[in-house]
Parts: C-alpha cells; sequence; structure tokens
C-alpha cells in the first residue's frame, strides 16, 4: 500500500508565495530600520563635521563626542531591531551591515579620529 505524496514545498501545491497581508510586516521593519539609520547617519555626520577652532574650543570637542556616542547608542538600537526582525523572517541577514558600518564610523570617531585641541 503506497501513501499519498504530500508536496514539500509551497510551490508544488500552487500557493502563492506570500499572502498580501503578510508583506506589510517586512514593509514596516524595513521602514522603522531605515528612519533609525537616517538617524543614526546624521548624528555620525555631525560628529565628523565638528571641527575645532583652536585650542581654546573645547565645547566643539564635547559635542563632537556627544554625537559619536549618541550615534553608537542608536547603533546599538537599530542593531538590536534588526536582529528580532531577521529571527522574524521578516528581513534579510544583509540588514546587520548598516548598523555595523555606522557603529564603527561611530567608534572612530570617538576613539582615533577624534578631534584635538
Amino acid at each position: 500500500m503506497t501513501s499519498p505524496v504530500r508536496p514539500s514545498t509551497p510551490h508544488a501545491a500552487g500557493e502563492p508565495d506570500q499572502p498580501p497581508h503578510t508583506r506589510t510586516a517586512p514593509a514596516f521593519c524595513a521602514l522603522v530600520l531605515t528612519l533609525g539609520h537616517l538617524v543614526t547617519a546624521y548624528m555620525t555626520l555631525l560628529a565628523y563635521a565638528a571641527d575645532p577652532a583652536g585650542p581654546w574650543d573645547s565645547e566643539t570637542v564635547a559635542h563632537s563626542n556627544f554625537a559619536s556616542g549618541t550615534a553608537l547608542a542608536l547603533t546599538a538600537v537599530t542593531a538590536g531591531l534588526s536582529w528580532v526582525f531577521v529571527k522574524a523572517d521578516w528581513l534579510r541577514r544583509w540588514w546587520y551591515t548598516v548598523p555595523s558600518a555606522l557603529a564603527v564610523a561611530a567608534l572612530l570617531r570617538l576613539t582615533l579620529l577624534a578631534p584635538e585641541l
């Protein structure tokens, strides 16, 4: 006696890839992460744009450090959100690269490329 063969993939059964209502979750996740990455990139840009006018301008150095620290904290938040969204299979693994690159840029500005008085 033979048993009926069940299709192993949804495509074999003629089912669509994803119903329309499940496509909103990845779009929403991508939108949230993109907005977070834009804010983080702006803070990193502000950190790199700060250039002290002279040895007396310690306020500009403090502002650069604050912007770098804020950008680093935001990358931790977006990396955590990326991890959650990838684990839920809403986004792909390449979404990890953006917060990683922004974290490296912010960390470099805080350490090696910090403005000097």
